[in-house]
């Protein structure tokens, strides 16, 4: 993860969560646990490689974790942790945000 440049616990959460996909990823994981067919179903535009990066980052700082299954085929399982489910009022704050531009933008 980048280095935040001006120290403002804005910027930091913005490197972690920033981008397109991750808050996308995170508010489909508040529904509760998700294979990562699932999470690809969930937001179709998305690459496998960026899911992939971006599963990983979230992981790395501890917000989601990853269950593999010993079975076979593998079964790997994405749930968000204690410190994921901080961001529920987040994510509740740019839903309402989101739904707020959709009415604004309506003539």
């Amino acid at each position: 993860m980048k280095k935040s440049v001006s120290g403002c616990s804005v910027e930091e959460a913005i490197l972690l969560v920033g981008g397109r996909w991750r808050m996308l990823i995170v508010s489909f994981l508040l529904e509760g646990p998700k294979r990562f067919n699932e999470l690809r179903r969930d937001v179709p535009n998305i690459s496998q490689r960026m899911l992939t990066l971006d599963l990983r980052a979230l992981e790395e700082a501890g917000l989601i974790q990853r269950t593999v299954f010993a079975e076979v085929p593998v079964k790997v399982e994405y749930r968000l942790t204690d410190d994921g489910q901080r961001l529920r009022p987040v994510i509740h704050a740019l839903r309402e945000f989101g739904l707020w531009l959709k009415e604004r933008d309506r003539p």
